[in-house]
């Protein structure tokens, strides 16, 4: 079968396919021919490629896309439905990578770390090129303060498979978990979480979870029903001493809001790997010392991404083998 890429991959994590005949992994999307296209079977998407209808009507052979990411909001699902195109993705890989990142969001803009990184380095160095380092040191028993996560209630939007993975990172560190859902998590993962301790994770509304959170963490999947879910009145249902933490969708919250509570300090700081209108980022976000950003990154380690090549590889083998259950169907 025919396989085109939107993006060029790994190919680790690819070798059986190449081991069985389906494809020869050379295809890339803006590489290639019309005429190349009308033969493409399968096409290997990533998130932050769209896919529209009119790229889905110059493949008229087309009957897979396998998704390289858990998100799916690039990919025209209509009109694949009208192809009765399948759409598959790779949920498990990103887990671990996206909960260790939103963890290290919370460490680093409550701990100031990045703020702290650059004044240490610039303004050190201007103090050595002036010959005042020792008498006006950086250093000092009251200077520098930050917040500490220990015994701090972190609130989780979306307590699925990431956000639990999140929890148990946040309990290790000895912080209170509250959490908000379409629906309760089962009894067995709330035993996992809790170990025993039935006060560690509890399940809240939703307006109790932006009023009681220390941070705020994004952890739901996109749908148009979510849009700026997070606008101007939840931010000032939060604590003025919150932080927001946004690893899940930049559309999940309304940008010019979150920039003028952080301006005017409804909230205390946030930290985003995921932006509306992805590759721009809004100049305030960029300017401001209470936020930390990170360019999308959420599942970028290497074994994250060998491991959802290797994912994109039996979605794509279980189609050409017939078995949709062990495929990750979206549609």
């Amino acid at each position: 079968m025919k396989i085109a890429f939107t993006t060029a991959l790994p190919k680790e994590g690819f070798e059986r396919l190449v081991e069985r005949g389906i494809g020869d992994l050379s295809l890339v999307i803006g590489h290639c021919s019309s005429e190349e296209l009308k033969d493409v079977e399968i096409l290997v998407s990533t998130f932050d490629y769209n896919v529209p209808g009119t790229m889905i009507e110059a493949m008229p052979n087309l009957k897979l896309i396998a998704n390289f990411g858990a998100g799916y909001n690039n990919i025209d699902l209509e009109a694949c439905k009208e192809r009765g195109i399948r759409v598959t993705n790779t949920p498990q890989p990103v887990i671990e990578p996206t909960a260790e990142l939103a963890f290290a969001l919370m460490m680093a803009v409550s701990r100031r770390i990045v703020e702290f990184d650059k004044k240490l380095r610039v303004e050190s160095l201007e103090l050595r090129e002036v010959g005042k380092f020792k008498e006006e040191s950086l250093f000092g028993v009251m200077k520098n303060l930050s917040h500490s996560l220990y015994g701090k209630t972190l609130g989780i939007l979306g307590m699925g498979r990431i956000g639990q993975a999140l929890a148990r990172r946040a309990k290790a560190s000895g912080m209170k978990i509250i959490y908000h859902n379409r629906h309760k998590i089962n009894d067995d993962a709330l035993k996992a979480l809790n170990g025993g301790n039935d006060e560690m994770v509890k399940y809240v509304d939703f307006q109790t979870l932006l009023q009681d959170s220390d941070f705020l963490s994004l952890n739901l999947p996109y749908t148009p029903e979510v849009h700026h879910i997070i606008g101007k009145p939840e931010l000032g249902m939060m604590k003025r001493s919150a932080y927001l933490i946004n690893t899940a969708r930049g559309a999940h919250v309304d940008e010019a809001a979150l920039i003028e509570a952080l301006k005017s300090g409804i909230i205390a700081g946030a930290a985003m790997d995921v932006y509306e209108h992805e590759p721009a980022v809004p100049t305030e976000l960029l300017t401001l010392p209470n936020v930390v950003l990170s360019p999308h990154t959420g599942t970028g380690t290497w074994e994250g991404r060998i491991a959802m090549c290797e994912n994109v590889t039996d979605n794509i083998l279980a189609f050409v083998e017939n078995r949709p259950k062990d495929m990750n169907i979206v549609n």
